[in-house]
């Protein structure tokens, strides 16, 4: 490293006699060349640490030239990352030597530190974002996993991963959490967020962001805002009522920002009321630095910017990945000298960046090193987050647990087209591919993986029953080698069928006429939909559906005769690997059906996960974050009669457009408010224990509507070994006014050894960031509390909730928390 130029060249960039100390600063640098680069770097003013954050972004951007701020405001080229010659990289902003700003480093991956820019010097063009040649990480169980486990320190132990292992590697940037909602079951990224309630995806958030930050890494909390599906996202127009946007789809971004002091917000490909998401005023500047105090900076997801002043001027701060076409030397000169942006606009953007990098530590964490990952670490937390999140649906036969020190023979059945049964589940993984091999946001290259055969010989072997059998069967999607898997299970002591929904960014799971994505000809709501490349969109003519006919193995499994003691049906489970929900046979619930375990994607750990669960080494104690449907009967089923709710309608001008018509009903929200019966509500999920609640008190029962409400009850376990239960408050608001019939407002996850019995307090505070009483007022432009009677339910899954109370708000007006 050096300083540039002579004394004077250097000083010439700092305006002002009022920046004398800058200059002399540079001066002194200049003549000390001698010096280390780190010597170098301190003598600068603004690497003073005794400093504010916002002093010293300050200092930095006042020595910058124009062409120094054109180039930091923007990512660059794939090419050889400065520091790391042995990695091509095409996430980061190359670095200032002489100013002492280091290569800012961006890694992309939801569930784990994937596309991390590093990959073989080899690889060329648009490859360099997606190389399967990228730097390792451990791939962590799902964020929807991490959304099931209703365990916010299950978030935390997630982002101390991240943290650590963006460390490791010398990256500064994680664009996640991603806190879009799953109002589409079929969209092809909800896994990569926290279900279909906003304050669960908020809750969780927050942690993940705490705990991220607090390894000094910015957290980018993404894609603001209402990007709830992949199909057209890059011309998509959203149109959303006000009240909906921020009661919803808003909701998780402001617990982020206000709870969670989140360093960094995306903003999203599609337009939203009819501005595009990173051009638009309203979300940028009037509601997240307006009304919710963001001091961050707004990044694009990548190419996502679509133009030079307006997005800038509405508050965008940092383009990604290129400076063309939008924010290049010579658009941003042009736009300087047509007076459309001031030199000012450029710096506050830069200020609200290098604010951030100096709060987290960034340049103070020179020169960048990279050190090796603790993958046995970031394994052994990978699984501890993935028995956390398994949700056991239905077990009416007592099937699950199966007794690991007895079980002799295991058969494990699935599709040969079909990941599940054969290979660790990741977003986008695929038949006889390794993980990072697809597309998308959420690839990670681990340097393992474990399949499920494999783990369940590994805890079948550390219960001391080494000498149990493990058969993999794989049928074909016709069944005409269906027989083979009857033979293999109806000898078995127990059976695994392993089925679910992958997805990944880039495409939903739904059919088109073509490649415009506009007309719908098949959804992939069940178990038996699948595409070769589900990054991809599926027409009828390319990347065409399969259809792996699962339902009717399964059937066909529970309808032979067992050669066992049990019946088919007692001794057969199903693990489901999931999306984010799935609608389900009829024919597959109830006793007749089999134990069903939900696994989500469990990354690398997979087979670990799901084998201590199925051999009860952990009790499962997830709960859904996802409503599942029972097929024919969901909320799809619905949008299948109005193409303007999905996939969208081409307006006059040509571009697709999607209005959100369901309005606040969404997920639970709508079975409930329709008095639709899914086959596995919001917030379900079993134990191999029982629990019961009970002595509900709730005060004050009259309130101003200001004061916070308390929610009191007893959890006892019931059963004969220990577990987890979590419990769950909604809150119904006043009738009349438009609003679902309850929302989620509280949980808490207890353990509890057998018979033992805990007291729940759960604190309703109208001032939270969620605003729990609350109520968007577009009139007011604010939140507000309505005068009437509000129910509080407490219980164990929005459709199981035995204990309520009335809270009668009286404050003479509305009022704003």
């Amino acid at each position: 490293m050096f300083v540039r130029g002579t004394t004077a060249s250097a000083t010439r960039n700092v305006p002002g006699v009022e920046n004398l100390a800058v200059t002399l600063a540079f001066a002194a640098v200049t003549l000390l060349a001698p010096l280390t680069a780190g010597a170098q770097s301190q003598a600068l003013p603004w690497m003073n640490r005794a400093l504010a954050p916002a002093e010293r972004a300050a200092l930095l951007v006042k020595a910058m030239t124009l062409a120094d701020k054109q180039q930091q405001l923007v990512g660059n080229q794939p090419e050889t990352v400065p520091e790391f010659p042995e990695c091509k990289g095409a996430r980061h902003v190359r670095g200032i030597a002489a100013l002492g700003i280091p290569t800012l480093r961006v890694t992309n991956g939801p569930v784990g530190i994937g596309q991390n820019d590093c990959v073989a010097p080899s690889v060329t063009g648009f490859a360099a974002f997606t190389h399967p040649s990228s730097a390792k990480g451990t791939a962590l169980p799902s964020a929807t996993a991490v959304a099931a486990s209703f365990n916010p320190s299950v978030a935390g132990l997630f982002g101390e991963v991240i943290g650590t292992e963006a460390n490791n590697l010398a990256l500064h940037v994680f664009e996640a959490p991603g806190v879009n909602l799953g109002r589409n079951p079929l969209l092809g990224r909800n896994f990569e967020y926290f279900g279909e309630d906003p304050f669960l995806s908020g809750s969780m958030a927050v942690q993940e962001i705490k705990a991220v930050q607090a390894k000094g890494v910015i957290a980018m909390a993404k894609h603001f805002a209402a990007n709830e599906q992949e199909t057209n996202r890059m011309t998509l127009l959203t149109t959303v009522d006000r009240r909906v946007l921020h009661e919803l789809y808003l909701l998780p971004f402001e617990m982020a920002v206000k709870d969670g002091q989140v360093a960094a917000v995306m903003c999203a490909y599609n337009a939203v009321n009819g501005f595009q998401s990173c051009e638009n005023r309203e979300l940028l500047t009037d509601v997240l630095r307006g009304q919710w105090g963001f001091s961050g900076y707004v990044q694009t997801d990548f190419f996502a910017g679509k133009s030079t002043a307006p997005s800038m001027r509405a508050g965008l701060d940092h383009m990604m990945p290129f400076p063309s076409p939008f924010w290049s030397p010579d658009e941003l000169n042009a736009a300087l000298k047509a007076g459309t942006l001031q030199a000012a606009d450029l710096d506050q953007a830069l200020v609200r960046r290098y604010t951030q990098m100096f709060r987290l530590g960034i340049f103070d964490r020179q020169p960048l090193v990279q050190k090796p990952i603790d993958f046995a670490a970031g394994g052994a937390r990978a699984r501890a987050i993935g028995v956390e999140s398994g949700v056991l649906l239905q077990n009416d036969n007592h099937v699950l647990p199966f007794d690991a020190r007895t079980v002799k023979s295991i058969a494990i059945v699935g599709k040969a087209t079909q990941v599940y049964a054969q290979q660790a589940v990741a977003g986008g993984v695929m038949v006889g591919q390794p993980m990072g091999a697809g597309g998308g946001s959420s690839d990670v290259v681990p340097s393992y993986t474990v399949s499920p055969r494999d783990g369940l010989k590994d805890v079948l072997s550390a219960q001391g029953n080494a000498g149990a059998t493990v058969t993999l069967v794989t049928v074909k999607d016709d069944n005409s080698d269906l027989d083979a898997a009857i033979t293999a299970a109806a000898a078995a002591d127990a059976v695994v069928i392993m089925a679910g929904s992958v997805a990944e960014e880039g495409a939903d799971r739904a059919t088109f006429t073509d490649s415009t994505g506009t007309r719908v000809t098949a959804l992939g709501d069940g178990l038996d939909w699948y595409v070769a490349r589900p990054s991809a969109v599926s027409t009828t003519s390319s990347n065409a559906p399969g259809n792996s006919q699962t339902v009717a193995m399964i059937t066909g499994i529970l309808a032979a005769r067992s050669k066992t003691g049990k019946s088919m049906a007692a001794k057969t489970a199903l693990v489901l690997k999931d999306n984010g929900g799935v609608a389900l046979d009829p024919a597959l619930l109830g006793p007749a059906g089999p134990a069903i375990l939900e696994a989500w994607f469990p990354g690398q750990e997979d087979g670990h996960i799901v084998a201590d669960l199925l051999l009860g080494v952990v009790n499962p104690s997830g709960k859904l974050p996802f409503t599942f449907a029972r097929a024919g009967q969901g909320f799809l089923d619905w949008v299948k009669t109005d193409a303007s709710l999905f996939p969208g309608v081409r307006n006059a001008a040509g571009q697709p457009e999607v209005t959100y018509k369901e309005g606040l009903n969404i997920g639970y929200r709508w079975y409930d408010a329709r008095g639709v019966a899914p086959a596995f509500p919001f917030g379900h999920g079993l134990s191999y224990t029982t629990f019961k609640i009970s002595g509900l008190d709730v005060g004050p029962r009259v309130s101003d509507g200001g004061t916070p409400i308390t929610v009191q009850f007893v959890v006892q376990n019931t059963g004969g070994r220990a577990g987890a239960e979590v419990a769950q408050v909604y809150l119904g608001l006043p009738a009349g006014m438009g609003e679902p019939p309850k929302r989620l407002v509280g949980f808490e996850k207890v353990t509890l050894k057998p018979g033992e019995r805990k007291v729940v307090r759960i604190t309703i505070d109208p001032k939270a960031s969620h605003h729990p009483l609350g109520h968007w007022d577009a009139s007011r432009q604010g939140w507000a509390v309505a005068d009437g009677e509000y129910t509080v339910f407490a219980g164990t899954s929005s459709r199981s909730l035995p204990l309520s109370a009335s809270v009668t708000v009286r404050a003479g007006r509305t009022r704003r928390p």
